[in-house]
């Protein structure tokens, strides 16, 4: 999808998703020292939001337009500042070594672009910094429920650490596997299935 079919998605709900912390985020990232935040494809700014209430200096990064009208608001209401940027992560180069951590949620692009991505997410992370990478898995397609319907955009674990360790050899994978998530349906609840990968870049000697 485009920046105007996401404009078009989010300007259908108050908040597409919710005001609340992605459930990953906070239990991989709840322990970490504040510092400084980059949150790719940061959407609605949930997660940058909650960050900054945390004691984080936050940016958030987005194409959509509406989205950005809504996390400002979000902020705004939450009486926290975060640096919002808009822009297609494709092309957002961030600053080289300049975060403590670095969120790439669920984005689901084509392998290229996702490799593209995540190197330049790896390559901005500071020493001692910390990636967090969550999307659905590739076996969410067959086995578990909700997300992206296209193969093409989905992943295992094994290839998001390929894929960062492109951008930054010196990763340390601290965490690399399939988990699974409860979600209510009309049905019932039901598993999603995600691949979530946390890696720390050694601190500077």
């Amino acid at each position: 999808m485009d920046a105007a079919a996401w404009d078009a998605r989010y300007d259908r709900a108050d908040l597409l998703w919710t005001a609340d912390p992605n459930r990953f985020l906070v239990e991989e990232v709840a322990s970490l020292p504040p510092g400084r935040a980059l949150d790719l494809a940061c959407g609605e700014g949930r997660n940058a939001v909650w960050l900054a209430g945390r004691g984080w200096s936050a940016t958030g990064v987005d194409f959509s337009a509406v989205a950005m009208t809504k996390a400002r608001e979000l902020a705004a209401r939450s009486d926290v500042e975060v640096a919002w940027v808009l822009a297609d992560v494709t092309e957002h180069v961030p600053p080289a070594g300049a975060f403590d951590l670095v969120l790439v949620l669920y984005l689901h692009l084509p392998a290229p672009e996702r490799a593209l991505v995540l190197g330049r997410a790896a390559a901005a992370l500071a020493p001692g910094g910390t990636i967090l990478v969550v999307g659905h898995d590739t076996t969410n397609l067959t086995d578990g429920v909700g997300g992206p319907q296209d193969e093409r955009v989905l992943f295992t674990p094994d290839e998001v650490v390929a894929e960062l360790q492109r951008g930054a050899d010196d990763l340390q994978v601290e965490r690399a596997e399939r988990v699974h998530r409860t979600v209510a349906t009309e049905a019932g609840d039901r598993v999603a299935i995600d691949a979530l990968v946390r890696c720390r870049r050694p601190p500077a000697a």
